[in-house]
């Protein structure tokens, strides 16, 4: 960071906590940084992020590792986040047809694709098997659930 100009303890201040697993250990963190008057937060995957939403609509707040942000209600697109809340995601629902669409690149004989997922750990999972669904008709494969 001293690279980049940064000097920890001068020119920027980081606070972290933790709360793993726990909703109520959550939001009470989320209060304790706010508390603290930072002036972004960083908040780490969907439970972080849902505390810090509840607890401000005003401070700036980047996310990371949060499934469908947007179905989520955080962002009301990825293009154009609005509110105070942005950040990055790794799982969005079109990447179910970009992963089909890569595997037909990868092996274009291949015709039949069978999709394996609990709904019970990942509930988002039947919007990636739309956007795979979509893209087999154009593909011409044929997808299983």
């Amino acid at each position: 960071m001293q690279e980049l100009g940064w000097t920890p303890g001068r020119s920027i201040r980081m606070d972290y906590r933790w709360a793993p697993g726990d909703v109520e250990q959550t939001r009470a963190a989320a209060a304790e940084l706010l508390r603290l008057a930072p002036d972004v937060i960083l908040a780490h995957a969907t439970p972080a992020t849902a505390a810090v939403q509840r607890a401000t609509r005003t401070l700036p707040v980047v996310f990371v590792a949060v499934s469908e942000p947007v179905t989520q209600g955080f962002v009301q697109s990825l293009a154009r986040p609005g509110g105070n809340i942005t950040g990055f995601t790794n799982l969005e629902p079109t990447l179910g047809a970009k992963w089909l669409e890569l595997l037909k690149e990868i092996a274009p004989r291949v015709t039949r694709v069978a999709v394996m997922s609990n709904p019970n750990n990942a509930p988002y999972v039947i919007l990636f098997s739309r956007s795979v669904q979509a893209v087999a008709c154009v593909t011409n494969c044929f997808v299983a659930r």
